[in-house]
């Protein structure tokens, strides 16, 4: 049986296991028939041209784990940030884990999407919040929504800012020969609140795994979201991963995705302005070898006056690996005095890597500040010659000229103990030991 198929039977096994009169059904209803009618997305879409999950596909996936995981905390201890303390939501094998996750969370509403939908404290706002901002016609988040059940509920009461990170990590166990996991995440910033984020998917076994994750940011006026991706998982795991973030006026979002491991990996990050003076940051970094396949598709659509968006995604492209860049800024009509950067800048290591690069502006109003740029290159032989030529051994050296390509996203990330675990993850990526500290 295909995948599609396999699902649209499944579905109505989740059907039965939860509320069938509960708020989201029809919802899910809904959703199902549009994945049902659309399928998973082809190379023959425009947005898909230059990413196939066929080789992903052909695997036979286990929709329902069977939660036997019984994995410790010694086993996945390397994969939080020990250096400080943080607030931890914990999944595996799409299941939420009591045991590796926080129990207090000071003043924040931290639980689970399954336990806040049937929270009369809760259910208000889920019904107002979910499914707002995500696109009804991508097939991939409707299989998400058809299925949405377990993920994060974050919600910063108003002028309260979180005293810790808060770091969302998805485990996969490999117990299943195959397993499609699909994680979905609500997250609601108050008025004058803040908070920092990190999110993590990883395998703990060789076993093929894809996550279709979904999840939606809601900042209220002046909130403040500081929001981190790491993407470092093993070479058999795939990742579709859908961010929607709305933003009212005078908030600031900023989203910064680190790609370094998997097979396919495909962001789809999507920002919609709904006030003035906002400002939206979109960084990244990917480094890639053998035939690893990072695809970032962003949105940021100006819709008012005032505001600003900033994006900024670096690559490093080596041995047979296959970067995509589709940048996309919407100018609106009424969006005057919008200021919207755009740049991408690609390293090719080797000739087989290959960028498939693609900014796009459409400005559709007459007072605005709108720039994008796109460069593809290979390191300068000059800047290498002139290090060896001063004793740094050329390994070193093409080290160290990635690593300063790459230094104006690291020196923005805002959490100091995240900031020296990406670069650890950097340095290992190019084989070599920076030598200096931050």
């Amino acid at each position: 049986m295909e995948l599609k198929e396999k699902l649209i039977s499944s579905f109505m096994a989740f059907e039965e296991r939860v509320d069938v009169n509960d708020s989201l059904h029809d919802v899910r209803i809904n959703a199902m028939k549009n994945f049902e009618t659309n399928g998973f997305p082809t190379k023959k879409e425009e947005n898909w041209k230059y990413t196939s999950l066929n080789s992903v596909l052909k695997n036979d996936f286990s929709v329902f784990p069977k939660n036997e995981n019984t994995i410790q905390y010694s086993d996945v201890k390397k994969y939080y940030l020990h250096e400080i303390d943080t607030y931890k939501v914990v999944f595996v094998d799409g299941v939420f884990s009591s045991f590796l996750s926080s129990t207090t969370h000071d003043g924040i509403d931290v639980c689970l999407m399954a336990s806040a939908l049937t929270k009369p404290k809760y259910k208000m706002i889920i019904d107002t919040y979910f499914n707002q901002i995500a696109q009804k016609d991508d097939s991939l988040t409707s299989l998400n929504t058809a299925f949405a059940m377990e993920g994060a509920y974050i919600n910063i009461p108003k002028n309260k800012v979180a005293d810790k990170p808060i770091e969302i990590i998805n485990f996969s166990t490999g117990t299943e020969a195959a397993l499609l996991v699909q994680p979905r995440n609500l997250i609601i910033v108050g008025e004058n609140s803040h908070v920092q984020i990190i999110e993590r998917h990883q395998s703990l076994n060789s076993n093929p795994v894809l996550t279709n994750s979904v999840t939606e940011i809601f900042a209220a006026k002046r909130a403040i979201v500081d929001y981190y991706k790491i993407q470092n998982d093993n070479i058999e795991a795939s990742l579709i991963d859908n961010t929607y973030i709305a933003q009212k006026q005078q908030s600031n979002v900023s989203v910064h995705t680190f790609s370094f491991g998997g097979n396919i990996t495909r962001n789809n990050l999507n920002f919609y302005h709904q006030g003035e003076h906002i400002e939206s940051t979109l960084k990244g970094i990917t480094i890639l070898e053998g035939k690893q396949h990072v695809d970032h598709h962003t949105l940021v659509q100006h819709a008012t006056p005032n505001c600003e968006s900033h994006q900024n995604y670096k690559t490093i492209l080596g041995e047979s690996s296959t970067g995509v860049f589709n940048g996309k800024i919407f100018v609106e009509k009424e969006a005057q005095k919008t200021d919207a950067f755009q740049q991408n800048n690609n390293i090719l290591l080797s000739d087989k890597a290959t960028i498939n690069a693609k900014p796009q502006l459409e400005i559709f109003a007459d007072d605005v500040k709108c720039s994008h740029g796109c460069t593809i290159g290979q390191l300068d032989e000059t800047a290498m010659f002139y290090m060896q030529s001063r004793g740094i051994p050329k390994k070193e050296a093409k080290a160290l000229l990635m690593y300063a390509f790459s230094n104006d996203v690291i020196q923005s990330i805002k959490i100091p103990e995240l900031k020296a675990r990406i670069t650890k993850i950097i340095a290992t990526k190019l084989g070599v030991n920076m030598g200096f500290d931050l």
